[in-house]
């Protein structure tokens, strides 16, 4: 546990840079926007490549992967169902509500904190997989055919394909299959850049924190709590579950598989609900109120698990 509550805090007190720094105007507020895409671009990709590469890459895909997409799923019909019941929202403001309590931000939080918290960063890759190969689609889809648009196959099939962070883990996933190493003049500055992936997101994640207020008086308010609450609480219990009971882990792997699922709602619900202009307010909520309670969560993980 030690290990894990060290990670966390070392992780919390970047952020809180990051927050600081522009709620006191050392830097302006669209720096972030520029660590972000630098981040997503260059930084994380690299790293996500040499974790990958260096990784035993037929066991993740054989858990990890699985147990990311039953726990999103489980997770993303109980809100359904919630909505149903007593919601009773339409159907594409239920998908945001659905994809925002199970979709996790694996690609910028959950590499620094599984990386400081658990000492590797190799089950970051199936969970990402999962999300933007199986779930990020499907839920594009649904968006879509709610808001009546015309479906381009097509487009959804491939988008995931032109995401960096998948071409890395692509490329990851064949060196570690073949066993074949890059040059060390080739690998050496994609390991500088990995280097700087965590504290690049980390300032970007606490830049973003600054100046928003979720919970505001209107629609929404019900729907973003449930959906929180699902994110932060019911997903890390889902995971234990199957994890301990369906897969059989223990230790480490256990550890890992539920503070991945415990990680915060991923921007990405936002970005994929703004096109349509449904739930996006719910979205934003979720995203902020998730972030500021992962770190309560991860706490709780580890002292359950540690």
């Amino acid at each position: 546990m030690g290990g894990v509550v060290s990670g966390v805090l070392i992780i919390s007190a970047v952020i809180a840079v990051g927050y600081v720094a522009v709620r006191l105007k050392v830097l302006p507020p669209e720096v972030q926007g520029a660590l972000t895409k630098t981040a997503f671009y260059i930084t994380n990709p690299a790293l996500l490549y040499t974790v990958v590469a260096g990784s035993d890459i037929r066991a993740a895909l054989g858990i990890d992967a699985p147990l990311a997409l039953l726990s999103a799923v489980i997770v993303g019909l109980l809100y359904c169902l919630l909505s149903f019941l007593f919601f009773r929202r339409p159907v594409a403001e239920t998908a945001v509500g659905a994809m925002a309590s199970s979709y996790a931000n694996a690609n910028n939080i959950g590499i620094p904190v599984s990386l400081y918290a658990v000492g590797t960063a190799q089950h970051v890759a199936p969970v990402l997989l999962v999300q933007l190969l199986v779930l990020a689609p499907f839920y594009v889809t649904i968006l879509g055919l709610a808001g009546g648009e015309k479906i381009h196959w097509k487009r959804v099939v491939l988008q995931p394909l032109g995401n960096p962070m998948i071409i890395a883990s692509g490329l990851g996933v064949v060196m570690a299959l073949t066993g074949w190493h890059a040059p060390e003049l080739v690998q050496k500055p994609v390991d500088m850049l990995a280097g700087a992936a965590v504290p690049m997101v980390l300032l970007a994640f606490g830049m973003s924190l600054a100046g928003k207020a979720p919970l505001q008086q209107g629609d929404g308010r019900v729907e973003t709590l449930v959906a929180t609450l699902l994110k932060v609480a019911g997903m890390p219990v889902v995971a234990w579950v199957l994890a301990r009971f369906v897969f059989g882990l223990d230790g480490n792997h256990l550890l890992a598989s539920v503070i991945m699922a415990a990680l915060p709602t991923g921007q990405n619900v936002f970005l994929f609900a703004s096109p349509y202009g449904r739930g996006t307010v719910v979205a934003r909520d979720v995203i902020l109120c998730t972030t500021v309670l992962c770190v309560a969560a991860l706490l709780v993980v580890a002292w359950l698990l540690g």
